[in-house]
């Protein structure tokens, strides 16, 4: 088969089909199986001595024996080209979550302003780790502005920045270092040591992609204010990452992000990005879904443009 076509085609049609279906709820997905397998990892792993060595190991395993399986298969189905191309393709409709990542923020939106406070904070439990019950109107629509800028990073941006460079193997490489990350990457005395190793690797694993996110957001936004927020505020938050596209859409939409919020019945007090502390209107929504779309465009088309350009001339010159 054609390299660049084994290349791009699954790049642009997983593409589309995100676009145009999200994340179905009742499809089976990959992601889903890498829970359930970190799951009886950590069951079995993650007592007595060694949490950080056994942790290593799990993530280690983990994303070695996915990279190797998606490769793999790939390998397998060259020889037939439609199947080769249907796998690829609904792989890394698998791997992209922008869709899905909008649909669950404007479903917040809309059931904050047509049922009310308490219905928005519920709504609100299912996409965010922080406690939610005593949240303002307000406080709602910004921990969702915050989801929506963070998860453009981790759950678009990086996910392709990785097809990039490793294809659909390394694609779904990231989505397992990612959920790792979700699942035991946490600071708490059970997760503390075995989950160290997995949370640093997703902070390696996102440091381009963050900051590449925050980039396209100002200048497809067209904000030196964004700018300035990011030089400002970013490395003040307590991610190496998260930081970079949070204070690029604080800057867009001139509010604040971050400050204290309450976590498990624990309060967290988190450096706030910006210092305009007004309301966000419900019609803002489509500003930044708008941008999130735009966003996703343009890093599926640089990708599938720069590799046929690359993957020409190595033609060319063989």
């Amino acid at each position: 088969m054609d390299l660049i076509l084994k290349f791009v085609l699954p790049l642009l049609l997983g593409y589309l089909l995100d676009l145009i279906l999200g994340d179905p709820q009742s499809w089976p997905h990959p992601v889903k199986g890498y829970g359930k397998l970190i799951h009886y990892g950590t069951r079995w792993l993650n007592k007595g001595g060694a949490r950080f060595w056994k942790g290593a190991l799990l993530t280690v395993t983990s994303c070695t024996a996915v990279y190797f399986f998606f490769y793999g298969m790939q390998r397998a189905l060259t020889p037939w080209p439609l199947a080769y191309y249907s796998f690829s393709t609904i792989f890394v409709f698998f791997a992209l979550a922008n869709k899905s990542l909008l649909k669950e923020g404007r479903e917040v939106f809309d059931v904050l302003q047509y049922k009310g406070v308490e219905a928005g904070r519920q709504r609100l439990s299912r996409i965010v780790g922080r406690d939610t019950a005593e949240l303002t109107p307000n406080q709602v629509r910004i921990a969702v502005m915050e989801s929506m800028s963070e998860n453009l990073s981790d759950g678009v941006v990086a996910p392709l920045c990785f097809y990039a460079v490793l294809g659909l193997p390394g694609m779904m490489m990231y989505k397992m270092i990612n959920t790792l990350d979700s699942m035991i990457g946490y600071k708490n005395e059970k997760y503390l040591y075995f989950g160290r190793f997995a949370a640093r690797l997703d902070d390696v694993a996102n440091y381009i992609p963050a900051r590449l996110t925050a980039l396209l957001m100002i200048i497809l936004y067209g904000s030196s204010r964004a700018w300035h927020f990011v030089i400002k505020y970013s490395a003040a938050h307590t991610s190496p990452n998260a930081g970079y596209p949070e204070a690029a859409l604080a800057g867009i939409l001139d509010c604040r992000f971050g400050g204290p919020n309450t976590y498990q019945g624990k309060l967290v007090e988190k450096p706030y990005i910006g210092e305009n502390d007004r309301s966000i209107a419900h019609e803002e929504f489509r500003t930044v879904a708008l941008l999130n779309h735009a966003v996703t465009f343009t890093v599926v088309i640089c990708i599938a443009a720069i590799k046929y350009y690359l993957l020409w001339h190595a033609q060319q010159a063989g």
